[in-house]
């Protein structure tokens, strides 16, 4: 057994979450508001479906250019494909699958529901508290 921190220890868990149903441009909006690159995206349950980032905002913008409206919603531009890391994974191993990746963070999950997200820099935090 080891006493290694869990990514849950050194995970944000206030997030800006969005809905699958949402207009992409509203969640566009909020996006570009709170200054954040990309936020996850979770069903009426709590359960991650995607995650919406700008790029996949800015191919949605040019689509409405092209034909002058917005309307789509999120579901149809948002990335299916998500990388999660479990809540209960020791911080060694998260800092393995950072170095494993191009993400600088992943959603953090716990039996299949959103409950945080771990950027690169919280598990440098937690390495350097631990042994540092």
């Amino acid at each position: 057994m080891t006493d290694r921190p869990k990514v849950a220890d050194c995970m944000a868990r206030e997030l800006i979450t969005l809905t699958p149903d949402m207009e992409i441009n509203h969640a566009l909006r909020i996006l570009l508001d709170r200054r954040i690159s990309g936020a996850p995206v979770v069903d009426a349950a709590g359960q991650l479906v995607g995650v919406l980032s700008k790029k996949d905002c800015l191919r949605a913008a040019l689509n409405a250019s092209y034909y002058q409206e917005w309307g789509d919603c999120v579901r149809d531009y948002m990335n299916r494909d998500v990388e999660t890391l479990d809540a209960n994974m020791d911080i060694v191993a998260a800092a393995e699958a950072f170095l494993g990746s191009v993400y600088r963070r992943f959603p953090v999950v716990s039996e299949g529901r959103l409950v945080g997200q771990v950027s690169r820099a919280d598990v440098l935090r937690a390495l350097v508290e631990q042994w540092g």
